[in-house]
């Protein structure tokens, strides 16, 4: 039997209800797949900020890097501000280990109606690359002045050609097995450096691939596209605050952010890859055990599929897309009553044998 070491975060709200779920149902395809995964839990959470004055200890990131994987839960806690818990834990985690590709797939799944008219008559099945280390998303810059009437701030973006071009290139590549189309978000009639520098390195790595259709579109009028016409799309890749916009309104598209998952990805494997449900900690609610775990089972699906058994993985997005199309159990954020708990059991009950 194939092990692998997974550390599992479950992190804050939600986040706890879950990630437990979720692991049911892994643990369950990979007994069937001659599997199996070995969890270590840790407490890192807002609570142990409250606690300790820091969302993770000094050496987490060093504890972390002997797991094959990481499956995090949510991240967030009103108490808390949200930019300490994110550059706490999430963000060090994403850039120490180089997940410089975080994909966030997008499905119209049977059972589960879009608000979108158009996704009654089109199949919907669209991948966000979302650059994942860089951009937007930076700690340059800083505060002047602060109490002042004069006050200001300032924050950096930074792009490199190296984070654009490998974003870029696993966009080409993961369109070139697909269906041979790649969407740019860019603003670069507004932002004129570090975009038009995206653009043109765009358009430099698709030279080298003439068989992809390569278009940019404006942000703003991608956004509406998305959801005027989502059917027409098929890789999309961002910047980093691109890519986290695009993300939700495309999961949204799709039904509900509960159910959207998300892989922040080492392609080369140096480090460990790390995979979580879009949706945040829900705090309002947090310990009623009625959080929808399809986010999360999914992120899992993508977990299995990473670490080199897509059958495994697609046994799970199976049994997730069955229950949806053939079952009346849903969660009440898809206008059901069943508990979390339930929804798993259900989704455990629908794999392959």
């Amino acid at each position: 039997m194939t092990a692998y070491r997974i550390a599992a975060i479950p992190g804050d709200g939600i986040g706890r209800e879950v990630l437990p779920a979720a692991r049911s149902v892994l643990d369950a395809a990979c007994a069937a797949h001659g599997l199996e995964l070995s969890y270590q839990t840790f407490d890192w959470s807002c609570d142990r900020y409250l606690r300790e004055g820091a969302m993770m200890p000094p050496d987490a990131l060093e504890q972390l890097r002997e797991f094959d994987a990481i499956f995090l839960g949510a991240v967030g806690d009103p108490r808390v501000p949200d930019h300490v818990s994110l550059w706490g834990l999430l963000i060090p985690i994403r850039q120490r280990f180089r997940q410089y590709v975080n994909l966030r797939p997008i499905r119209v799944l049977d059972g589960l109606p879009s608000p979108v008219r158009a996704c009654a008559e089109h199949p919907v099945d669209l991948v966000v690359v979302r650059e994942n280390v860089e951009g937007e998303y930076t700690e340059l810059g800083g505060r002047f002045g602060r109490g002042f009437g004069d006050e200001l701030a300032t924050q950096q973006a930074i792009f490199t050609r190296s984070g654009i071009t490998r974003i870029v290139d696993y966009a080409l590549e993961l369109a070139a097995a697909r269906r041979r189309l790649l969407t740019s978000a860019t603003k670069s009639n507004g932002i004129i450096h570090t975009l038009v520098f995206w653009d043109e390195i765009v358009a430099e790595r698709a030279a080298a691939h003439p068989d992809i259709t390569v278009k940019s579109e404006l942000i703003d009028a991608l956004c509406a596209k998305l959801v005027l016409e989502p059917h027409t799309f098929d890789v999309i890749v961002g910047s980093n605050l691109f890519g986290d916009i695009l993300g939700d309104v495309a999961a949204a598209v799709a039904g509900s952010i509960g159910v959207a998952p998300s892989g922040n990805l080492n392609p080369e494997r140096e480090y460990p890859s790390m995979f979580e449900p879009v949706h945040g900690s829900a705090p309002d609610i947090a310990g009623r055990g009625i959080a929808n775990p399809l986010g999360a089972i999914w992120a899992g699906a993508m977990m299995l599929d990473h670490l080199g058994h897509p059958d495994a993985g697609a046994s799970v997005v199976g049994a997730i897309s069955r229950v949806l199309a053939d079952s009346e159990t849903r969660t009440p954020d898809l206008g059901g009553r069943a508990s979390t708990a339930e929804f798993a059991g259900e989704v455990r009950g629908a794999l392959s044998p």
